[in-house]
C-alpha cells in the first residue's frame, strides 16, 4: 500500500493571473509517483486562512509527508527552502492585509528546518537536467507563513515525517504577462515537482 502525500499549492496572488503551483498540485492529485499516493489541496493567499487550511487538511488526511509549493516569480531555479521563519510581513494577501513583523506562534522557535530531503532534491533534479538549488530564505510572505506552520504542527505533535516547501520558477505564461521574468515550461515544472517526489522515495 502506497503512502499519502500531501501537495499544496497556491490560488493566483498580487498581480499574477495564473499560478502554475495550482495547476500543477490539481493535476497530480490522486497519481502515485514513487512510493506515495498524491492528495492535493489549494491553499488561500490569506494570512488569516491559508495556515488553518494546511492544519485541518493535515488533520483529514494524515499524510506521511508534506510538501507545499509556492511560485518564485523572478527565481531561475527550482529551490526548495531550508529554513522557515516565525514572522509574517510583506505585500497585502488577497484580502488585503498586509501584515508587519507578526508572529505566527508566540510559543514557536525563531525558525524551523525543512525536514524533506533538501539535498539529494536538488541532486537529482540536477541530474535530470533541471536547473536546482537550496534556498535559505522563503521570504516573510504565505510561502514561508505555510512552511512554518505545517513544521510548527508537526513538532508540536511530535509527528515525524518529511515536510517542507519548495519555490518554482513562474511559467511562460506569466513570463508573456509579465516581460522581463525569467520562467520555464509548465511541463518541466511538473517535471520538478515529480523529481522532487520521487527524491522522497529513494
Amino acid at each position: 500500500m502506497s503512502k499519502k502525500l500531501l501537495l499544496t499549492g497556491f490560488e493566483p496572488f498580487l498581480d499574477f493571473s495564473i499560478n502554475p503551483t495550482k495547476e500543477i498540485v490539481e493535476e497530480l492529485n490522486g497519481t502515485t509517483i514513487g512510493a506515495y499516493t498524491v492528495a492535493s489541496h489549494v491553499l488561500s493567499v490569506d494570512f488569516h486562512k491559508a495556515g488553518k487550511q494546511l492544519l485541518q487538511v493535515i488533520d483529514e488526511t494524515k499524510p506521511d509527508a508534506i510538501i507545499s509549493l509556492g511560485l518564485a516569480g523572478g527565481r531561475f531555479k527550482v529551490s526548495p527552502e531550508r529554513i522557515a521563519i516565525n514572522v509574517n510581513d510583506g505585500p497585502k494577501d488577497n484580502q488585503g492585509h498586509k501584515p508587519e513583523n507578526e508572529v505566527i506562534w508566540e510559543d514557536g522557535t525563531d525558525g524551523l528546518f525543512s525536514t524533506l530531503p533538501i539535498s539529494k532534491m536538488v541532486e537529482q533534479l540536477k541530474r535530470q537536467g533541471l536547473p536546482a538549488e537550496v534556498s535559505n530564505t522563503a521570504g516573510t510572505y504565505l510561502c514561508n507563513h505555510v512552511m512554518y506552520q505545517a513544521l510548527y504542527y508537526t513538532k508540536i505533535n511530535e509527528i515525524e515525517l518529511p515536510a517542507g516547501f519548495i519555490h518554482i520558477p513562474a511559467s511562460h505564461e506569466l513570463a508573456i504577462e509579465h516581460g522581463k521574468m525569467p520562467s520555464w515550461s509548465y511541463d518541466d515544472l511538473k517535471k520538478a515537482v515529480i523529481v522532487c517526489i520521487k527524491a522522497l522515495s529513494s
